[in-house]
């Protein structure tokens, strides 16, 4: 596979359960008995409106029992999460709790809210009252260990899914945020082993599919990585994350077009500033500079603070020779993050190498004045020292030819000329267009034609 000289940096979608997503451990024998389906129910599979309705019809009747209509208000609570009104889930957890400062379930539920928006202590202290409430809950640990992965406290979040694991060996999900947890603690193997014991037990989840396939790319296993991505893709196609995943597979392998068509199925699904700084590295590698710049722009138009897009957008920017504008995108990557060692590097090289060519004879440079160089195709000539001496050979050979004709064929000349630099500077940057090749051959064409060829 082809490498860039200035190196790009990729973002990989590894995702972890939702916020505390459902078990397949047991259920209460009342809540087994409940139709998912039917509006109201634990686990509920019907949708967000359909619960709201039916648990408001519960509360509302005021015949059931307390647990009951904590429960209805528990369940009324995740439907409104679903649809992000975080108001009425929060409240509604406060009144299962007038009614049921027991329900161990309402603690649970109210601590999605609290990851969701980031605040993870706040979530651990309510997962920390539903676990003394409920002691022998698989879910309750589990949900915690999520509450520490997100805090970045891996060897805790360990703690916490072993402890699940142990109280219900069946529980998949907590293998494969165990393997998560491994993961990102760079232990791949591990994260592998759990990865697969999660299939086993759980064959039909594409988020554990996709997460062990970020694991084999890891350990250099692209093949298996592929094979995961597809399988992902193949039982879940609506999330753009897989989409993704397998994209960045495929251009590993160089296979860019292939990686292009999963890049753009991701950004249907959902625009995100990473599916489209990953479509502008393939675009990139392919050497179609304008069109990886376009998908830098628009990432950096979703999130203006993404810094790979600054880093990856300026070494588009320096393979054109425009180094001003990648020093300048190279200078915000390591504003925004200082420790990403490759746009350092970057940045570094870039400054030398521009310094480097500023102390060029003016003599021995090209027919114009870099100064005022404004296209591409000018400041790639300005750069590179072989460029500029042959943009100063052909101007010459140029004025020698031009010296040598009169009246009609001098005109001709210099319209062949102009169309020569307009079609160096309209055609500079795309795949098939090489810009030393073509100033040699129109040299050599030039000084034919002063040599009466």
């Amino acid at each position: 596979m082809r490498r860039s000289a200035l190196p790009l940096v990729s973002m990989l979608a590894l995702t972890l359960a939702a916020f505390g997503a459902a078990a397949a451990s047991a259920q209460t024998a009342q809540d087994t008995a409940q139709d998912r389906s039917a509006g109201c129910a634990i686990d509920s599979t019907a949708s967000a409106e359909k619960d709201i309705a039916a648990c408001t019809a519960i509360i509302e009747a005021s015949t059931a029992s307390p647990r009951e209509i904590a429960i209805a208000f528990t369940n009324r609570s995740l439907a409104f999460q679903q649809l992000d009104r975080r108001e009425k889930a929060l409240a509604d957890i406060d009144e299962a709790l007038k009614r049921d400062p027991t329900y161990a379930r309402a603690y649970r539920a109210r601590s999605r809210v609290f990851n969701r928006e980031g605040n993870f202590d706040r979530a651990i202290r309510d997962l920390n009252e539903a676990i003394r409430l409920e002691p022998d809950s698989a879910r309750g640990f589990a949900f915690r260990g999520n509450a520490f992965h997100y805090k970045n406290n891996y060897d805790r979040a360990i703690e916490d899914y072993n402890e699940a694991i142990r109280l219900d060996p069946s529980y998949a999900q907590a293998f494969s945020d165990r393997g998560a947890a491994y993961y990102f603690k760079g232990d791949y193997e591990r994260a592998i082993r759990d990865y697969d014991q999660s299939i086993r037990l759980d064959p039909k989840n594409a988020q554990t599919f996709t997460n062990r396939g970020a694991a084999w790319k890891k350990l250099g296993r692209n093949d298996k990585a592929l094979q995961d991505d597809s399988e992902a893709i193949r039982l879940d196609p609506s999330v753009p994350e897989y989409f993704d995943n397998r994209g960045l597979s495929l251009a590993h392998n160089g296979d860019y077009d292939a990686a292009i068509k999963d890049y753009n199925e991701a950004i249907r699904l959902e625009p995100k500033p990473n599916f489209l700084t990953n479509r502008g590295d393939a675009h990139n590698e392919k050497g179609a500079l304008d069109a990886a710049i376009k998908d830098y722009d628009a990432a950096l138009k979703l999130n203006p603070k993404f810094v790979l897009a600054f880093n990856n957008r300026g070494a588009a920017y320096a393979k054109k020779g425009d180094y001003d504008r990648a020093i300048a995108d190279y200078e915000q990557a390591v504003k925004l993050n200082p420790k990403l060692d490759t746009a350092v590097e970057n940045l570094k090289d870039l400054r030398e190498k521009r310094a480097r060519l500023a102390l060029v004879n003016p003599k021995h440079g090209p027919s114009f004045d870099c100064r005022s160089a404004k296209l591409a195709a000018e400041k790639a000539i300005c750069s590179d020292p072989e460029l500029a001496r042959l943009d100063q050979e052909i101007d010459d050979a140029y004025a020698a030819a031009l010296a040598k004709l009169k009246g009609k064929e001098a005109a001709g000349l210099r319209a062949d000329q102009r169309a020569f630099v307009t079609k160096r500077n309209k055609q500079f940057g795309r795949p098939s267009f090489q810009l030393r090749r073509e100033m040699e051959l129109r040299l050599t064409g030039l000084r034919d034609l002063r040599a009466g060829r």
